[in-house]
């Protein structure tokens, strides 16, 4: 399963480390993502999903459903 968010789509980003002597290599940004069980009441179950944090952030605030829609998934699969 790749390392991206379910929701959101945010993945990893290429970036440069940069040291004291700006010297530059290459490095990955990783994004922050739990498995997180969410209830989805019009579903009437309980959905898991690989997510970031700034994802669980904004469910908190819109609801599954409405993000979900958003994003055009179909809770029935997970």
């Amino acid at each position: 399963m790749a390392r991206r968010c379910q929701i959101t789509g945010k993945k990893a980003n290429n970036a440069m480390a940069v040291s004291h002597s700006h010297r530059r290599t290459k490095k990955l940004q990783g994004v922050n993502l739990q498995w997180k069980r969410v209830w989805w009441a019009e579903g009437n179950r309980w959905v898991r999903l690989r997510l970031s944090t700034k994802a669980i952030k904004t469910l908190e605030k819109k609801g599954i459903g409405a993000m979900a829609k958003e994003a055009g998934i179909n809770l029935n699969k997970h």
